[in-house]
């Protein structure tokens, strides 16, 4: 599927690296469905960069105690393969949208991105309320199928319910609604063609 957003990806879209977080590695989690979705971001990473497209991270600071993504929790850091450079800003958030207590929605505004890439974690809490938000906001949205995973849940009926099966209905509700859900490559060969 080829990404229409201008005619491909403009230079000035943005690439959202969502909660990639040491503290998501915690066993506390339980299952988890796509472990290639880090490599993936990080292979989506390395092209963004290499193309001089802004890159903009999210890093969630939890308020919970014991939370393993609390700000002194080692589990808040960003893990290796999403490391930020010196020039890419980095929003601090302590709930599911990284455009609720942050300036990001202003910054996007402000450098004329109107076009976003979200990548990260977790597909139906973090990942989905930002690009819903991004949506509702204006921007032109892309989510990246297999640069973002969750866990297994159990539901308020005390149900299970496999971390495949709602990352899956997670992108099928954001999915021409709120934003356009593609591939790793699909996008890395927008990107090296654009």
């Amino acid at each position: 599927m080829l990404i229409d957003c201008s005619y491909g990806i403009p230079d000035r879209a943005a690439l959202i690296i969502v909660d990639v977080q040491k503290g998501f590695d915690d066993p506390r989690w339980g299952n988890r469905n796509n472990l290639q979705a880090e490599t993936n971001i990080s292979r989506i990473l390395q092209v963004w960069r290499k193309t001089g497209r802004p890159v903009l991270h999210i890093q969630h600071l939890s308020k919970k105690l014991n939370h393993p993504l609390r700000p002194e929790a080692s589990g808040s850091e960003f893990k290796e393969c999403v490391e930020p450079l010196g020039n890419e800003p980095i929003f601090q958030k302590n709930v599911n949208s990284a455009f609720i207590g942050t300036n990001l929605e202003q910054y996007l505004r402000e450098h004329g991105y109107n076009c976003v890439v979200i990548v990260g974690l977790t597909t139906d809490h973090c990942i989905s309320t930002t690009a819903r938000m991004a949506g509702n906001l204006g921007f032109k949205t892309y989510v990246i199928s297999d640069a973002t995973a969750t866990f297994d849940r159990t539901g308020h009926d005390n149900k299970h319910y496999d971390a495949e099966d709602i990352h899956n209905i997670s992108l099928a509700s954001l999915h021409d609604m709120f934003a356009t859900v593609v591939r790793t490559a699909d996008l890395i060969e927008q990107l090296m063609i654009s």
